[in-house]
């Protein structure tokens, strides 16, 4: 069995906005000069948080833990609607918001708890035909999507001055949080969309463990190597 090295396993990244995680991926490959590289789960351009990132052999283990639970904490504007659901969008749709009490908006908010089938945007990485959504999106085309079970395992709102609710929410893979909050916004008549997104958890991992994309890229070699989880505590002794 081929040895693993020091660099066959993870690193827990704390991507800042702006940068796509593809981005993030190839600054690190850039820098350190591994050839294989990855991500597992993508975050939008303008979310933060947890991304985990896979080195080596440790890119085997990619579709492992992107299918692990996650949770997001966030910030939606309610009666405004955009294109893709969050503040990158065109504006859609601007109605009033009608008076609501904490109370309140977490018991809409319960009723998307459990199973769901979501409808994934059209502004999204998701391929129809081999091209992505986004791509045709950008031609003002619209296509039909299918629907994906999801489940959520809270989603609660923590904090509410009108027209912004703070929340958070626990679920699992693929599930797009813009949807969520586009779909809350429907259901209470006045439309809402995500103003800001951090995936603090993925699985058994939280990015307060995780180390901000500058300082990742400001590491030797030798702090790097100090920084990676081995593939064998990632796979759980198991070599796939």
């Amino acid at each position: 069995m081929q040895e693993f090295t020091a660099l066959d396993g993870a690193i827990l990244v704390d991507k800042p906005a702006g940068p796509t995680s593809h981005d993030v991926v190839d600054a690190i490959r850039r820098k350190f000069g591994v050839k294989k590289v990855g991500h597992c789960g993508t975050l939008d351009p303008n979310a933060t948080g947890l991304l985990i990132i896979v080195l080596g052999r440790g890119t085997k283990l990619s579709e492992r833990l992107m299918g692990d639970d996650k949770v997001y904490e966030g910030t939606m504007k309610f009666g405004e609607s955009t294109d893709s659901h969050d503040a990158a969008g065109e504006l859609t749709g601007s109605l009033p918001v009608m008076p609501m009490t904490l109370a309140e908006l977490n018991a809409e908010a319960a009723t998307f708890i459990g199973d769901l089938m979501q409808v994934p945007p059209m502004v999204s990485a998701i391929k129809k035909n081999g091209v992505p959504l986004y791509k045709l999106a950008r031609k003002g085309l619209e296509v039909e999507r299918e629907p994906r079970l999801i489940h959520i395992y809270n989603y609660r709102f923590t904090e509410y001055t009108e027209p912004f609710g703070k929340f958070r929410v626990a679920c699992t893979k693929g599930t797009y949080v813009r949807v969520l909050a586009h779909d809350l916004g429907q259901k209470l008549g006045c439309g809402a969309h995500l103003t800001a997104l951090r995936r603090s958890a993925s699985g058994k991992f939280e990015v307060a463990e995780a180390l901000g994309l500058d300082a990742v890229l400001q590491l030797s070699d030798a702090q790097l190597e100090q920084r990676v989880i081995p593939y064998l505590k990632l796979a759980g002794g198991v070599v796939v």
